[in-house]
Formats: structure tokens, C-alpha cells, sequence
């Protein structure tokens, strides 16, 4: 799609640039409410959740005189508490966005106006606007890079608030801008005319062309000062505003990300449609029965007539409204507040959890998101990255080949490393182990050892700082600060960069060489390429890439294309990282022509990237082999003993890389994901959905970062898994983004992967803490909560239905009102908060030494329908007792003093306090850790029923208010009789103790995987296996196999099956150890 944004001069007395679309102004607005919209708008928003809805209508139900059974104020003050609640919280978050816009609208900055420079607030600029930065200053709105004091117009700054990363980026205007606009009076007569893409979210691309003196110059991002950053290292600099406020692309990103829904999300709301379905059911019984028991009974007695004039069938159809209300509370109004303070605590303690805190770089495990806790205890597959993810990314020149001879081989221990002493400029922390290259460099014998390091120190876009007399190089990534430092070493060492020019010293002298054209990497290409024209004239294009990349463009007589080859197959299964180097001499003539079709292809606003490619290809071509690179890059500590873990739990580990087949295998082998008793097939023609997922461990080579995030979404739709993705790398966003969860590793590629991600950390190895440990407790605390608070309200909502068949079905309650209104508040609510928060059914060592007990969670059997319906029973039993052992207690008694203590209101009060008593110690025998925090709550809980019981009751408030407060005196008069203690105790008793049997019969005839483990012994002492394989990591920039992915084939047979379950916790010394 074409877009163009013209931008022409045309601000006061100074021609500057704007667009010549609808502009908006610099002023940023964050903030969701003002004093007036505040109330109207918060309220809209939360009567768009379902629930909320359906409680303002039982609300607005309670107000008709006809249908109202119950009072309105035992809806709405629940109703009201939750939308306080919630309220609230919007409130303090909207305030903190209104303080932080005030700040920043109102920072000042320097604007050209008027042909001088002049301070004016950030709110006041506008696109075409000239302004001046000084260091330390924040970049107020998108601006093009026009001149800077640093040489080369170069501009240092720091994008922590725009992608995290603290390390310093680089920008660099053009040569003509440069030059041209460096004093006051020449930057207001610039008079250039801007086309550029529309204002969009994209924080790795921009896509302009400046017309300005008849010329046409392409414009990209390392040309753009984006908002958010900050000037570094750079004492002044000058820009062009081309997108301001809203438009600009930090705030582009300050849209919703897409919402990601736990299954036990999805489960919750469709047993909430269920109980809702249920109440119709019910509720339309119970008004049929009114409308049979009026027709033979109601209409028939002339003590009941009431004086109104309605049939059966119109009594029925209200007191079905009426049985609606009633039994409301079916529907749990404060389960989803609830589920969301129970997140948010777990969140809280995977934040405060020191064994996931990398103290090396003083990082703490961050939970970035707050609803998807419970997802971490049910995930069947793993995808992951490998650079950086399981490796350190932190890149060692290990060994080479040049012209057919590989160096670095030898490994015999008495061999000292080079001594670099000759080399002013060598970094000493770096290491080679083989003397004759050196040997060969230095002699100037050897050409092709020269162009090997010449092309190093040339064939890159590293930039370079002089620090105290020390040469600081700044790499878009380690495999080329690696490589950059490598020539350095061996004498050719890259000394600075303009925007034309590039100067290193060879050996002993020095050479500034014109670069004409720079072909930059991507990861499609695979490749970069540098054009240069040397100082005696020749134009030369020096190329490295991955070996499949580079060995289709190389020239039919290009030499050692069999040596090189066998010596790359010898560093992959090495498991080395290897690039493939080679150069082509360009003539003047064809050098003009073809840059003529790379100046049109800069300057089109349509598909520049693919038009760039094509003439990239054009140049690409009869490549000279000189030799190739062979990288190493470490394994992260503890990545095989995560990974061995993590299958041990039944979670399927796919590894998604770059790498060659061969080297893939290595990496394999190297971190537990394969192991000797596997067997290993390559499937170019096996179902890749249907077999690959049988597999224990799929490794997915030569795969791009888009067929990552579709291998995920392969997975997720045809499998319907719940998927974790975790990577560290800008490459990796679209796989965590599309995963159900996503986790992101801060490591040496900067910060993109962790501001993309659900969970993030230092190092894989927390990745086994985070799933065995905050996972599954998680998971098991959601769930029994979730079980536990659909029992509750069951067992109290039930006894009104119970009630109605002695009741003439008139939608009489069997409680106080108050009772009703409480219930959920403050009787029952705190001690199943604290077994969501708190509960462990096991201590987190047992959790990681037995992985098996996580495959509850991905079985999905402590929460589901079958829970809900024993849940439902659970309740319905528990309503039956506490209905009727009260009844029957009531028929026909006398109390101690001779008065009859069977009356509605002493019947409303013991039932009332035996389900109290009932649902408190039922979440005893649910909880399994138990703290003072816990037995606080329970007996808190018991002592606030009483407490507010009591106080309801009393005479006093009464008097006050004589119609809301009706029950006077009852408590204490009902209360007073042993008679119905016993019957509280009775109704208890009887309650529980099905449930005392039922789990002592789980513990000791059908055990969970817990119970056994928590009767087993301590394992003995045991040694680790020695491995033979290195743990080293190889990478390669080449497409390759990527049909692999696209055809869906798989590279293994479905391999034999685990062991059972009694194999995984029984005592073995060493291959079940691995899991202690």
C-alpha cells in the first residue's frame, strides 16, 4: 500500500515541513476520565461485564412491589461494594496518567521560531517544527536527525522507555543535512519537502524520502529520533518534527494488546451460564408449583386471601420474578473480584521470589501480567528459543577456515594462547589457541589470510567509541562484536566510520576506504554485503552469510568450496556458529549502472524493503570464496537439568532455530533435549501436526521468526494445547506474542522479547521453578477455590428452595436479609481468599523433585465440569441437611423456660449459624497449609457472624431503625437453648462428615500423586551421570529447511512410551535421581 505524507515549509517566517494530512498537535492524552466523565463513563464500562449486568437487573427486579421478595439494599450494597471496589482502583490509576501527562505535555524544549531559537513547552509543537537537543534531553516527538555536534552527524541515545534497553543506540543524519544545516540561520531557511509513511506502530522500521535542492535523499530509522528516548553522549543536536502526540510511534504502541484467556477462564464462565440456566429451571418449578398449590390450596383458605385480584397462572409468573431474586445468589457477584485478588497476590510472589533472582545482573522474575497464574500449572508444550534463550549469547572466535586450512583446532592441553602483546590495540580478554595463524597474518605472506580479517573489520555495522584511549565497540549484535574484536586482534583493527567512509589500520598502517553501498542483514537475506572503493581505485564487495546463502551465489571457479564445506560440517557438529565469507571485484561500469537501480529502489515509497532485495540480488552474484567464521556460544548453567525435568513432567520441548540439521542435532544432545536411547528421524515426509506432537522432542531447524510463531499456532489450533513460548530476542516476539503464554528472557539482545512477554526472567533454568512451583500451586489453589466458592453458595442458596415446599411456594426466604446481604461479604469470603493465596499441597522442593506431579494440571482434573456438578451435589446435600435437621428439631418443641423456640425467625437463626459453622470448617478440611494467617480467618470469620448477628438483634438497633432491623431479640433468645446447640452441632456433624470419609478414603485406597509422595522417604545421596557431549551451542543464519515447516513434517518417530506412575516416584539412583 502506498503512503505518502507531504511535508512542506510553512511556519511563520521559517519554511520548516507539516504534513498535508489532518495534524495533531504534540499534546499527549493517556488519561480515560475527567471530572464529569469519571462516574458515567466507569459505570458504563463495568455494567459491560456480564455479571455486573445481571445484578444491576435483579436490582431494578427488587424495586417492583409485586415480584420483590427480598429488600433491595440486599443486592445493592454487594452490587455497590464491588463497584467501589473496582472503582477506585480505576480512579488512582487515572490520576497517576493525569500527573504523568501534565508533566510531560509541559516539559520545555527549543523550537526555531521566528528565525531564533526560543523555549517552548512540548504541548506547543508542531510536525514541520525545527528543534534543538541537548544532552540528556528527552526527544519530544518523532524527529528527523538533521545535524549534530558530534563528528559524522552522529547521535547517541538511550530507548529504556521506548523497548527497555539501557544500552546506547546510535543515529546518524544524512551527509547533506549535515553539512549544510549546522548554524541557526541555515536551519531556518531549510525548505525541504518530506514524503513519508502514515504515522503507524512500527519501532523497527521507517520508510521517507526528502526532497531538498533538487535531489531526492531515502530516509530510514537510523535517520529517526524516536519519542520516549533520551540524547546520550552528544552534547547538541538538530531535527525535523515529522510525527507529533498521538501520532508518534511510542504512543501508536499504547494500544491494547490482545487479551489472553486462562481455560479455566473460559471453564468459570460457562459454569456461570450453567448456574444461570439452572436458576431459570428452578426459578420457573418453583412458579409452576405456586401456581398448582394456589389453584388447590391458596385461593381455597379465606385466611390467606389478600385482597388482590389475580388467577394462578399470573401468581405463578410473579413468583417465578420472585424465586429469580431469591435464589440470585446462585450467580456469585463476588467470584470474578475474588479470582482477581487471588492472581494478583501470585503475581506478587513470583516477583518476590529470591531463588528466580539473577544477582549477576540484579534481576529479579517479573509477572507482567496478573491473569494467567493458573495457565503456568497446565502447559503441555514448550517452544523456545536457542541463542540467548538456552545459550548465553555471549559469542567466543574460536576457529576459522581460510582458503581451504582450518585453525584453532588443536586442543592439546600444554598449548598456551596467543600472546597478543605485539598488538597495541588487542582486546586482552580475548583467546585463540592456534600461534600459526598469527604466524600467517603477520608474515603479510598470505593474501587470503589478510582478506579474511580485512573483510571482518570492514564487512559489518559495528560503531566505535574512544574511551581513555581504548577502542569501545558497539555491535547491533554479539556475533558481530565477536567478529569485529577477532580482526581487531589479528591486526586489523577497525578505527572509525562516517557516513561515506570506513578507516581501519592493517597492521602497521592506516586505510580509509569509500564505502558506496551498504546491504544490510535481515533475516530473510541472510546475508550482508559492503561495497567499498579502495585508495587505489578498486571497487570491491565483500559478503558473509550462512553457508546455504552463500554457497548458491558463488562463482563457478571459486576455490576450496569442498574444504570449506567439510570443515563447516565439522564446527556444526561442534556445535559452533558459523558464517561463510567471500568478496567479488566490481568494475566502474558496472558498479554505475547497477547504482542507479539501488538509488530508484531508496527513494520508492512503494515495498522499498522488497524492491531494495531485488537489486541486492543483482550484485549478489559469482561471490569468491575466502573461508568461514565457527563461533562458540555456551549454554545457559542448569539448561540440561531444566530440560530433563521438564519432559520427566510430561511437557513436550520444542527447540526452534536457525541452525543446520546437523548442528540442531548437536544442540540437542548438548542440553538434554535428546538423549542416547532416542531414536532420531529426519521427517521431510512424516504429518508434522499428527506425528510430530507424538513426540517427546521436536527441534525445528532453519526457521524464520514468522514460521516460529506459525509453527505455535499450528500447535495451539489442531492440538488445542496450551502452549508456552520463551525466547530473549526481538526474533522471538511474534512466538511469545502468539503462545498462550510468553516468556521473556533479559539477556545480551536487548529488551524487545521481556516487553512483549507474560512472565520474564534472567535464565532458563527459573523456567522449571516458575511451571513445577508457581505454576501448579497456582493451578491447585484456583481450582479448589474455584470448587469451594460454587459449593458455598450452593449449599446457602438451596435451603430457600428446600424452604418453598413448606412455604406455599411464595418466595419466602429462609433467612434474615442481612444474613443474605453479608454472607458472601464478610461470613465466608476471607478463609477461601487465604487458600487461594496461601495453600501448598506440598513445599517447593517436593514440587521439583517430583515432576509427575504437575500432570494434574495439564490433565485439566482438578477443575472441570465433573467437579462442578460434585460441587453442585456437595451443595445440595449440605442444603438438605441444614434445612432439614433444623425442621425436624423444631416440630413440636418446648424449651427450657416452657416457651416454644419454633418459630420463623429462631428457625432462620439456626440454620443461618449451622451453615456458618458448616462452609468455615469445611475450607479447614480443604486447606493444606495451614498458617496463623488461615486460623485467623476461620475463626475471624465465625466471630464476625456472631458479632454482627448479635448487634442486628438488639433492641437498640431497633429503635433506630424498626423497618429494616426486624429480628429483634432472637439471637439471644435462640441462642440461650441447649436444645439447639445440639441441633447446630448435629447439623455440622452430619454435614462434614461425609466429607471426613470420603477423604480419608482418597488418602488411603485411590492416593493422589501427592499423597504418595508425601509418604515417601526422602531419596538416597546419588551422583550425576558424566556427560560426554560439549555444551556448547551452534548457530547459522540460513533459510534452509524451511518447507520443513510450511508442508508440516516431522523429524522423529513417536518414540516409546514413559513410564507409568509408580516408575516416576520410586526410588532410582541415577536417571530418576535427576529429578531430586
Amino acid at each position: 500500500m502506498e503512503t505518502s505524507d507531504a511535508m512542506e515549509a510553512k511556519r511563520d517566517a521559517s519554511e520548516h515541513v507539516s504534513y498535508n494530512l489532518n495534524i495533531t498537535g504534540n499534546a499527549i492524552k493517556t488519561y480515560k476520565y475527567n471530572v464529569f466523565t469519571f462516574l458515567p463513563l466507569n459505570l458504563y464500562e463495568q455494567f459491560k461485564r456480564a455479571a455486573n449486568l445481571y445484578f444491576l437487573a435483579l436490582l431494578i427486579l427488587q424495586i417492583i412491589p409485586d415480584i420483590s421478595t427480598l429488600p433491595w439494599y440486599t443486592t445493592l450494597i454487594p452490587l455497590v461494594v464491588v463497584l467501589a471496589i473496582t472503582a477506585i482502583k480505576d480512579l488512582v490509576d487515572d490520576l497517576a496518567r493525569h500527573r504523568m501527562d501534565k508533566e510531560i505535555n509541559n516539559r520545555k524544549c527549543e523550537v526555531l521560531l521566528d528565525g531564533r531559537f526560543q523555549e517552548s513547552k512540548w504541548m506547543d509543537i508542531q510536525v514541520g517544527d525545527v528543534v534543538r537537543l541537548k544532552k540528556n534531553d528527552f526527544i519530544p516527538a518523532d524527529i528527523l536527525l538533521l545535524s549534530s555536534s558530534n563528528p559524522n552527524s552522529l547521535c547517541y541515545v538511550e530507548t529504556a522507555e521506548l523497548d527497555g534497553e539501557t544500552n546506547l543506540k546510535f543515529k546518524m543524519g544524512l551527509k547533506e543535512t549535515d553539512e549544510r544545516l549546522q548554524q541557526q540561520n541555515q536551519l531556518a531557511q531549510f525548505d525541504a519537502l518530506i514524503e513519508c509513511e502514515e504515522p503507524n506502530n512500527r519501532l523497527d522500521k521507517f520508510t521517507g524520502t526528502m526532497r531538498w535542492q533538487g535531489e531526492q535523499y531515502p530516509l530510514d530509522l537510523d535517520n529517526m529520533l524516536l519519542r520516549g528516548c533520551k540524547i546520550r553522549n552528544t552534547e547538541e543536536c538538530h531535527g525535523l518534527v515529522i510525527f507529533a502526540g498521538a501520532d508518534t510511534k511510542i504512543m501508536r504502541n499504547g494500544g491494547k494488546t490482545r487479551f489472553k484467556r486462562t481455560k479455566i477462564d473460559e471453564l468459570m464462565n460457562y459454569m456461570v451460564y450453567t448456574i444461570f440456566v439452572l436458576l431459570l429451571l428452578v426459578s420457573a418449578g418453583l412458579g409452576i408449583g405456586t401456581s398448582f398449590w394456589y389453584q388447590d390450596i391458596g385461593s381455597k383458605s379465606w385466611y390467606l386471601y389478600d385482597g388482590k385480584n389475580q388467577d394462578a397462572t399470573y401468581r405463578g409468573f410473579l413468583s417465578f420474578w420472585g424465586y429469580i431474586i431469591v435464589l440470585n445468589t446462585m450467580v456469585p457477584i463476588s467470584l470474578y473480584v475474588s479470582v482477581e485478588v487471588i492472581r494478583l497476590g501470585q503475581s506478587k510472589f513470583i516477583n518476590w521470589d529470591l531463588q528466580m533472582y539473577f544477582a549477576d545482573k540484579d534481576t529479579p522474575a517479573k509477572a507482567r501480567t496478573t491473569t494467567l497464574n493458573e495457565q503456568l500449572g497446565q502447559i503441555e508444550y514448550i517452544f523456545s528459543d536457542k541463542t540467548g534463550t538456552l545459550t548465553q549469547n555471549i559469542m567466543q572466535f574460536k576457529k576459522c577456515t581460510i582458503a581451504g586450512h582450518s585453525y584453532g583446532t588443536i586442543q592439546l592441553q600444554f598449548i598456551l594462547p596467543v600472546d597478543w602483546g605485539w598488538n597495541r590495540y588487542a582486546d586482552r580478554k580475548f583467546q585463540f589457541m592456534d600461534n600459526a595463524l598469527v604466524a600467517r597474518v603477520r608474515s603479510k605472506k598470505d593474501k587470503d589470510a589478510s582478506e579474511f580479517f580485512k573483510l571482518l573489520s570492514l564487512c559489518h555495522t559495528v560503531m566505535v567509541e574512544h574511551k581513555d584511549g581504548d577502542l569501545v565497540y558497539q555491535a547491533a549484535s554479539p556475533d558481530e562484536g565477536a567478529l569485529v574484536t577477532a580482526a581487531r586482534n589479528f591486526g586489523y583493527v577497525f578505527l572509525s566510520r562516517t557516513q561515506d567512509t570506513i578507516t581501519i589500520k592493517e597492521m602497521d598502517h592506516e586505510t580509509t576506504y569509500k564505502m558506496l553501498a551498504l546491504l544490510d542483514f535481515n533475516s530473510d537475506r541472510k546475508r550482508m554485503s559492503i561495497i567499498l572503493k579502495f585508495p587505489d581505485g578498486r571497487i570491491r564487495l565483500y559478503c558473509k552469510g550462512a553457508d546455504t546463502v552463500i554457497y548458491e551465489r558463488l562463482a563457478p571457479n571459486s576455490k576450496h568450496k569442498e574444504t570449506t564445506q567439510t570443515a563447516l560440517d565439522i564446527f556444526a557438529n561442534e556445535t559452533l556458529r558459523t558464517l561463510c565469507l567471500c568478496y567479488k571485484d566490481i568494475s566502474a561500469e558496472e558498479y554505475e549502472a547497477w547504482s542507479r537501480k539501488h538509488k530508484e529502489a531508496q527513494v520508492t515509497m512503494v515495498n522499498r524493503e522488497s524492491a531494495l532485495d531485488q537489486v541486492y540480488e543483482e550484485i549478489e552474484k559469482n561471490l569468491m570464496l575466502i573461508g568461514a567464521t565457527a563461533i562458540e556460544d555456551k549454554l545457559q548453567d542448569g539448561v540440561p537439568e531444566t530440560i530433563a525435568k521438564l519432559a520427566k513432567a510430561d511437557i513436550k520441548i520444542w527447540v526452534l532455530t536457525g541452525d543446520k540439521k546437523e548442528t540442531a542435532e548437536n544442540i540437542g544432545y548438548s542440553c538434554s533435549l535428546l538423549t542416547d536411547d532416542m531414536k532420531i528421524h529426519y521427517g521431510e515426509d512424516i504429518d508434522f501436526v499428527n506425528m510430530a506432537c507424538e513426540c517427546e522432542a521436536v527441534i525445528c531447524c532453519r526457521v524464520t521468526p514468522k514460521q516460529k510463531a506459525n509453527v505455535v499456532s499450528l500447535v495451539k489450533k489442531y492440538k488445542k494445547a496450551v502452549t508456552l513460548s520463551i525466547g530473549d530476542g526481538a526474533n522471538d516476539v511474534n512466538m511469545i506474542k502468539t503462545a498462550d503464554i510468553g516468556v521473556g528472557i533479559s539477556g545480551q539482545e536487548g529488551m524487545q522479547a521481556v516487553m512483549s512477554s507474560d512472565y520474564a526472567f534472567a535464565q532458563f533454568r527459573y523456567l522449571q521453578r516458575l511451571l513445577l512451583v508457581h505454576g501448579r500451586w497456582s493451578y491447585i489453589r484456583m481450582c479448589k477455590f474455584l470448587r469451594y466458592f460454587f459449593f458455598k453458595n450452593f449449599a446457602f442458596t438451596l435451603v430457600h428452595f428446600w424452604y418453598s415446599f413448606f412455604s406455599g411456594y411464595s418466595s419466602q426466604i429462609a433467612f434474615e436479609d442481612w444474613f443474605i446481604t453479608l454472607y458472601n461479604l464478610c461470613y465466608s469470603s476471607l478463609p477461601v481468599l487465604l487458600v487461594g493465596l496461601l495453600d501448598q499441597d506440598l513445599n517447593d522442593k517436593l514440587s521439583l523433585k517430583f515432576p509427575k506431579l504437575y500432570l494434574p494440571g495439564q490433565q485439566g482434573s482438578l477443575f472441570n465440569y465433573k467437579n462442578f456438578f460434585v460441587s453442585l451435589f456437595h451443595g445440595i446435600f449440605v442444603s438438605l441437611i441444614i434445612f432439614f435437621i433444623p425442621y425436624g428439631a423444631f416440630l413440636q418443641t418446648m424449651g427450657q423456660d416452657g416457651e416454644a423456640p419454633s418459630d420463623y425467625q429462631s428457625f432462620a437463626v439456626v440454620t443461618a449459624t449451622s451453615l456458618i459453622f458448616t462452609v468455615n470448617l469445611q475450607i479447614s478440611l480443604d486447606t493444606s497449609f495451614w498458617t496463623f494467617v488461615n486460623c485467623f480467618a476461620v475463626l475471624g470469620s465465625i466471630a464476625i457472624y456472631f458479632g454482627i448477628m448479635f448487634d442486628f438483634h438488639s433492641g437498640g438497633i431497633h429503635v433506630i431503625f424498626p423497618s429494616v432491623f426486624t429480628f429483634t431479640g432472637v439471637a439471644s433468645n435462640a441462642l440461650r437453648q441447649p436444645y439447639l446447640w445440639l441441633t447446630i452441632i448435629l447439623t455440622v456433624g452430619i454435614s462434614l462428615l461425609p466429607v471426613i470419609c470420603i477423604q480419608f478414603l482418597h488418602k488411603t485406597i485411590w492416593p493422589s500423586v501427592g499423597d504418595k509422595v508425601k509418604r515417601k522417604k526422602a531419596p538416597p545421596a546419588f551422583e550425576r551421570g558424566r556427560r560426554s557431549r560439549r555444551s556448547a551451542y551452534a548457530f547459522s543464519h540460513s533459510r534452509g529447511y524451511a518447507d520443513l515447516i510450511s508442508s508440516g513434517r516431522s523429524i522423529r518417530r513417536r518414540p516409546q512410551a514413559r513410564g507409568g506412575l509408580q516408575d516416576n516416584i520410586r526410588e532410582v539412583p541415577h536417571r530418576e535421581a535427576e529429578n531430586v
